[in-house]
C-alpha cells in the first residue's frame, strides 16, 4: 500500500517534472511540494483536485492509502456502503472546486515561462496573487505576460477591463499606446483620452497634439479647442485639411500617427 507522499513522488517522476516545475504549475512553493512528498504536510482539497487533473488520476487514488489504480480493465470489487458514500462526497466536492477554477500551462517553456498559461476563476474573490496567469501568452482573471488577456492584464500587448502595457486595450487602459473608453498613455485614443504626447477622442488632452470634440494641447484640433495652435472644426474639416495643419506645426510627425489623428479630426462629430 502506498501513501499519498509515495504516490505523488511516483507520479511527478513519471511526468518528468521537478519539484520546482510541479510547484509552478500548481501555484505553490517548491517547499510545499517537498513537504507533501516528505509526508509532513498534505495539500488542500483544491490542490488535490488540481493534482488529479494534472496526473489524470482520481482524488480517491491520491488520498486513500489502501486504494490503488487498477492495472487492468478488470471490474474492481464492490466498495462497502460507507466507503461509497465517502467517495461520493469527495467527488461532489471535487466537482465544486472544478466549477470555480481551471488551471492549465503548456509544457513548452521559454525563458522558464510556459508558452501559454491559463488561470480562470468563477469566484475571483477567492483568488490569491499566485493564482494569476503568468506566461508568454497569459489568459485569465489576472494575466501577466508578453501577450496578456484578462479582466486585469499586464503585458507588452495587454487586453482587458483594466490593462497596462506597451500596447494596452481595455475599458481602462494604461500604456505607451492606449486605446479604450478611458485611455492614458504617451499616445491615447478613446472617448476620454489623456496622452502625454498625443491624444485623440471625444475629450482629448495631449501634451503635443490633441484632437477631439473638446481638445486641449500645444496643437489642438476640435469643436472646442484650447492650445498654442488651434484648428476649429466649425462647419466641418476634411482629413487633408487636418493633415496639412498638423504637418505645418509638426513636420516630423510619424506618418501613420498623422493619418490616425487626421482621421479623428475629420470625424469629430
Amino acid at each position: 500500500m502506498k501513501t499519498f507522499s509515495e504516490k505523488l513522488l511516483e507520479l511527478r517522476r513519471r511526468e518528468g517534472l521537478s519539484q520546482e516545475q510541479l510547484a509552478e504549475r500548481l501555484g505553490v512553493t517548491r517547499q510545499s511540494v517537498s513537504k507533501w512528498e516528505g509526508g509532513t504536510a498534505v495539500p488542500e482539497l483544491g490542490k488535490l483536485v488540481a493534482l488529479s487533473d494534472l496526473f489524470s488520476v482520481s482524488v480517491d487514488y491520491l488520498v486513500k492509502d489502501r486504494l490503488e489504480e487498477p492495472s487492468s480493465p478488470a471490474e474492481p470489487p464492490a466498495a462497502p456502503a460507507s466507503t461509497a458514500k465517502l467517495e461520493e462526497q469527495v467527488e461532489e466536492i471535487s466537482r465544486y472546486f472544478r466549477g470555480w477554477s481551471w488551471f492549465w500551462d503548456s509544457k513548452i517553456r521559454i525563458f522558464g515561462l510556459p508558452l501559454v498559461s491559463v488561470r480562470f476563476h468563477l469566484r475571483p474573490h477567492m483568488m490569491r496573487n499566485r493564482d494569476a496567469a503568468k506566461g508568454i501568452i497569459a489568459v485569465g482573471n489576472i494575466a501577466v505576460g508578453v501577450v496578456a488577456l484578462g479582466a486585469f492584464s499586464v503585458g507588452l500587448v495587454s487586453v482587458g477591463a483594466l490593462s497596462a502595457g506597451i500596447l494596452a486595450l481595455g475599458a481602462l487602459a494604461f500604456g505607451l499606446a492606449a486605446l479604450g473608453p478611458v485611455a492614458v498613455g504617451l499616445m491615447a485614443f478613446g472617448p476620454v483620452a489623456l496622452g502625454l504626447w498625443y491624444a485623440g477622442g471625444l475629450t482629448a488632452l495631449g501634451g503635443k497634439i490633441a484632437v477631439g470634440v473638446a481638445a486641449i494641447g500645444e496643437t489642438a484640433v476640435g469643436y472646442d479647442a484650447v492650445g498654442k495652435h488651434i484648428l476649429l472644426w466649425g462647419d466641418g474639416l476634411t482629413q487633408a485639411e487636418v493633415e496639412s495643419f498638423l504637418l505645418e506645426h509638426h513636420p516630423k510627425l510619424w506618418r501613420t500617427l498623422l493619418k490616425l489623428l487626421a482621421l479623428f479630426g475629420a470625424n469629430i462629430k
